[in-house]
């Protein structure tokens, strides 16, 4: 591996959502020559889903830019903590952690969220409870700037997310965005993030670039790819265009 070597995209979901939601991010990418890989984010906890993706990244044996949507966010911070494959982060509409922190302690930092009035609850064999978007919540929800035949789509095929990977803070003592350069991008109409934390959380990480996105759900990569194409390029060291 070498540090000129063009890197590869590595995208990761966050939860309600799944793998196909980066598919207009990845044939953006793809025109643009940067190939890309969406990776099925198990959503269990925050130690054990960074774990796997670092196996992904380790299986790749290239450089990677790590994308990562929402509670995606918390894992490609741990996983990208001191791992020398990890070239540069890109949060789209994500969480950035401190030590410490979780995704269920930073959404309560701002108000602005309304996605705990969204979630159908229920216990799973492994212990505590899992949490999905109500289906007929969903559109308005996560993403209101689709149309509703593709938020039905994705409230049927959304991963359920467990509330101890919501609620379990991050464990890496130096997260990945204060050694690695990050870009943020998300819109102004996050129902489930608050805007106002992700600036926040761009500020906290010294972003090299934000983008704010006018009207952009929280499903930005589905509703609005180009601006998370241009971030992503913007982060694998694509200035072009």
């Amino acid at each position: 591996m070498t540090n000129g070597e063009q890197p590869i995209a590595v995208l990761v979901h966050g939860a309600f959502a799944e793998s196909a939601s980066w598919n207009r991010v990845i044939e953006g990418l793809r025109r643009r020559g940067l190939d890309a890989v969406a990776v099925a984010n198990p959503l269990r906890d925050v130690a054990g889903d960074a774990a796997y993706l670092r196996d992904v990244i380790a299986g790749i044996g290239r450089p990677v830019v790590l994308a990562g949507h929402s509670y995606g966010g918390m894992v490609i911070s741990e996983a990208g903590a001191g791992n020398p494959a990890v070239r540069s982060l890109v949060y789209v509409a994500a969480f950035a952690p401190e030590p410490g922190e979780s995704a269920f302690q930073l959404s309560a930092k701002f108000e602005g969220s309304t996605l705990a009035g969204a979630l159908e609850a229920y216990p799973v064999s492994s212990g505590g409870n899992e949490f999905r978007i109500d289906d007929g919540k969903f559109h308005h929800q996560f993403c209101a700037d689709l149309d509703a035949g593709e938020a039905a789509l994705m409230a049927a095929t959304q991963r359920p997310v467990t509330e101890k990977a919501l609620t379990g803070g991050l464990e890496a003592s130096e997260p990945a965005w204060r050694t690695k350069p990050s870009w943020f991008v998300f819109g102004d109409r996050d129902l489930n993030i608050p805007p106002e934390l992700l600036r926040f959380m761009a500020g906290r990480a010294a972003a090299r670039g934000t983008r704010e996105i006018a009207g952009a759900s929280h499903a930005i990569a589905a509703s609005r790819p180009e601006a998370v194409v241009a971030s992503v390029l913007d982060a694998a060291g694509d200035r072009q265009g």
